[in-house]
């Protein structure tokens, strides 16, 4: 009688911590980067060294407690299928730009110089394939705007 709370004790412990039980209340460590490639209506290639959030632990803290964002660097959100995308900037301490990306790289929307720490819901408004955090005003600043490209692996157009 007594083996079965044993081996439940077991395999709990062997499982992966629920996403509840991610650490909320500091930044992550550096994620893995890689290469993506903003192309706007007139051409004009934007490079960008971004980490990529792939799992939802990675997703879940985000860019959470981090001061800042470099010019050339932000963080890919790959949801892995379209869907809808919700963030909001509970523990972000920087403002971001946030652009959603449909699955053939073309940019659905961007919510540009988004409030930090407001648990206000910032809404890609359709399904995305990925959404892209910059540092806030980079849209502006590059003319980044909706139809332009994104060119990175997940969505099949890296060059």
């Amino acid at each position: 009688m007594r083996r079965r709370p044993l081996l439940s004790l077991l395999l709990a412990l062997a499982l992966p911590p629920p996403t509840w039980a991610v650490d909320t209340t500091k930044p992550q460590p550096e994620l893995p980067k890689e290469k993506l490639v903003i192309v706007t209506r007139d051409g004009i290639q934007h490079v960008f060294n971004v980490e990529m959030a792939l799992t939802v632990d990675q997703q879940t803290v985000g860019e959470m407690f981090r001061p800042s964002v470099p010019a050339d660097g932000g963080m890919l959100f790959d949801w892995g299928l379209p869907r809808e995308s919700r963030m909001w900037m509970l523990n972000t301490l920087a403002s971001l730009d946030m652009v959603f990306i449909n699955a053939d790289g073309s940019i659905r929307s961007i919510a540009e110089n988004t409030v930090p720490e407001s648990l206000a819901i910032v809404s890609s408004r359709g399904l995305v394939r990925a959404t892209l955090e910059l540092a806030a005003g980079t849209a502006a600043r590059l003319n980044i705007r909706v139809g332009d490209t994104v060119q990175q692996r997940i969505f099949g157009n890296a060059k």
